[in-house]
């Protein structure tokens, strides 16, 4: 099974994704490439991507244990069992819309990954049972998924989701006015925090850094060793979230939500034989298309930007 080829069929029935009643068809507005002469240097050096060598010291100010609780169970239960269903083909139990894009790093492509994600804190889930996971990155075989969290119920937070036995998150930091100036910069226009996941020893040792921008160091968030649970063999770097059509507009509550969100994930690099390179079509190839029609994903106005030759995408309206 592909994970992320289970698509749109994922709801509880065929109403949620039919328009509403007197809507009419959307066209496609498919992801637009770059033009070959405006499209970047693949090699050059992004001066928004801090050096992937750059010092490891510390540990993230503000980060703190996951503590389950019946606030936040509804956004952990939710990601574990859309995931199961995803592995499993099964559809029908989903009450929501689950569909992604984005860039999937084969398996044996690399060791660490690494990326730049944006964050806008203005952005506010109004539907208490949806939850948008965007950017979300898991290195290939890695035992964490760094994932960015907006939702009623948590708030707008970082997660590290343990794939190595926990199935569940095990540390958290709040996106508030400190994570903000310590922990994001400014990338075309809006915040972004940079993330690196990387194998650090044997047993299947991985770490996950977030780079503070003041002492332009990559700080610890989270470690653990052991076997990948997450039943899929590659990684991913893409645009995710779990939505609920809005009856009166045929649309998902998200689109009106998100109206002026930018979810932005650049400077996506893969590390093999201890040497950082960008992500590729060769390696990391759009799933689950290239050029996603928006009115799969209940937004009409939604539009699929592949800003870089694979290591850069775009989604806004």
């Amino acid at each position: 099974m592909k994970r992320r080829t289970l698509l749109a069929c994922a709801i509880i029935g065929a109403g949620i994704l039919a328009p509403a009643a007197g809507a009419s068809a959307s066209p496609v507005s498919p992801a637009a490439p770059v033009p070959s002469s405006a499209a970047p240097n693949p090699n050059a050096p992004n001066p928004n991507a801090p050096s992937p060598n750059a010092p490891k010291r510390g540990t993230v100010a503000g980060a703190h244990a996951f503590t389950p609780n019946t606030k936040n169970a509804p956004a952990v239960q939710r990601f574990r069992e859309l995931h199961r269903s995803r592995v499993q083909g099964d559809h029908q139990r989903r009450e929501q819309l689950h569909h992604f894009w984005g860039v999937e790093p084969a398996a044996g492509s690399h060791d660490g990954m690494q990326a730049t994600q944006s964050v806008d804190t203005s952005y506010k889930v109004s539907f208490n049972g949806d939850f948008t996971y965007t950017p979300t990155i898991k290195a290939a075989g890695s035992c964490m998924e760094i994932t960015t969290v907006y939702s009623v119920t948590v708030g707008n937070e970082i997660w590290a989701w343990d794939w190595c036995g926990g199935n569940g998150p095990k540390k958290e930091v709040k996106m508030d006015a400190s994570f903000m100036s310590t922990y994001t910069t400014n990338v075309n226009g809006h915040p972004a925090y940079s993330i690196q996941l990387v194998k650090t020893g044997g047993s299947n040792a991985w770490s996950a850094y977030l780079y503070n921008q003041t002492t332009k160091a990559w700080e610890l968030f989270y470690s653990k060793s052991g076997t990948d649970t997450s039943e899929l063999k590659y990684g991913w770097d893409i645009f995710e979230f779990y939505a609920t059509r809005d009856t009166s507009t045929g649309n998902a509550y998200y689109c009106k939500d998100a109206k002026n969100v930018v979810f932005e994930s650049s400077s996506i690099q893969l590390r093999q034989n201890n040497a950082w390179r960008p992500a590729s079509p060769s390696d990391s190839p759009w799933q689950p298309t290239a050029s996603p029609n928006p009115s799969d994903y209940l937004c009409p106005s939604l539009k699929f930007e592949r800003t870089g030759a694979n290591d850069h995408w775009i989604v806004r309206q």
